[in-house]
């Protein structure tokens, strides 16, 4: 079987990493790594394949920015041709960025299997790219790896017959486990993240890029308020994406020295400074997940979340932006009194090998 695994963007070669050695480890099945370029990310060397203990890319597209229907159409343009030149058996897809949308209508025109990994999670906002993204790969995959039980009754309220559907844990959490192995041989001490845990023996991780909060003024000094008052208790050490920095230059906001900013760390750096945090502050879903597999207090900047169990059953917090809502968690995490939370079913790292099961049926 000849198998296309789709990546746009790092995020999603975390996703891809574990089904890839899942399929080294399988002689039935030939794959391809598609990076169709959709970021361009500085950290992606050859030792960021090594880490992940993958090959690099068989192709990489170069679709690169643009509007979201220039990127779409690039990527779209691009990868008919190496479907064309390779005639896959499936297409696999991860996640819910533009690539994601763009290969598997591809895939699905030239009437070559789609596989959806990360499937039926909805938001229920269309005013998030991302939702869009999901529901229409949903709408035409034909295979749904799904990571948590709200996703299977998501794919059956949209029709999608049980036998499509399979419930298989999560290969984002699979490459967490992976990472953190690696990470306790490594020597830390050349490590940037290292060096700020050295001297700050308590402290809090905040990402944030989504546009929703990123790029209104009033939303982002909001934010930065209320991470100026709880970094007067518990500093704060902040890799901040691009996009951010942009508008905090051009709002002119400028956070106080408990808030230590950094630029973008790679995955390894990141995970060593996450994993000992006394909370994570984010709008990011992946870091929903992996928090509540380690057991890390994480409060979500947003007033929803696609991965709802990282609430019901995780340590997880949807505590939008108001300043009000935020530390009143915060106070309640620095009191000891945040719920322990548990890790979801089948988030044990063997999710990329149930995927390689079902699909060799």
């Amino acid at each position: 079987m000849k198998i296309f695994l789709i990546a746009g963007a790092r995020p999603n070669f975390m996703k891809i990493a574990p089904i890839a050695r899942a399929f080294e480890q399988n002689s039935e099945i030939e794959y391809k790594i598609i990076h169709t370029g959709q970021h361009y990310d500085q950290n992606m060397s050859d030792v960021f394949f090594e880490e992940l203990g993958i090959r690099n890319p068989d192709y990489n597209l170069g679709a690169g920015g643009g509007t979201h229907s220039e990127q779409t159409a690039k990527i779209m343009v691009e990868f008919e041709a190496i479907c064309e030149k390779d005639s896959p058996d499936l297409v696999m897809v991860v996640g819910d960025v533009n690539s994601t949308l763009a290969c598997s209508i591809v895939a699905k025109k030239m009437h070559i299997k789609v596989a959806h990994v990360e499937a039926g999670l909805r938001s229920f906002d269309l005013n998030m790219p991302e939702e869009i993204n999901r529901m229409v790969t949903d709408a035409i995959s034909d295979l749904f790896f799904v990571t948590e039980e709200q996703g299977m009754a998501n794919l059956r309220k949209e029709g999608k017959p049980d036998s499509m559907i399979h419930f298989v844990g999560h290969v984002m959490i699979d490459n967490l486990y992976y990472q953190l192995s690696k990470l306790e041989k490594m020597a830390k001490d050349n490590l940037e993240s290292g060096k700020y845990k050295s001297t700050h023996p308590q402290y809090g991780v905040v990402t944030l890029h989504r546009p929703s909060n990123v790029d209104h003024r009033e939303t982002l000094e909001a934010i930065f308020d209320c991470l100026a008052r709880i970094s007067r208790t518990l500093p704060l050490i902040f890799p901040i994406h691009p996009r951010t920095r942009k508008n905090m230059d051009a709002f002119g906001i400028q956070p106080p020295p408990a808030i230590t900013l950094t630029r973008p760390l790679s995955y390894m750096e990141f995970l060593n400074l996450w994993k000992d945090a006394k909370l994570a502050l984010t709008d990011s879903g992946g870091l929903q997940e992996e928090t509540t597999a380690l057991g890390i207090p994480c409060l979500t900047l947003r007033e929803n979340t696609e991965r709802p169990i990282t609430v019901t059953q995780g340590t997880n917090e949807l505590v939008g932006t108001s300043g009000k809502k935020i530390l009143d968690a915060f106070e309640r995490i620095m009191a000891g009194q945040w719920k322990t939370g548990r890790k979801p079913e089948f988030w044990d790292g063997h999710a990329a090998e149930r995927i390689t099961e079902i699909i060799l049926g």
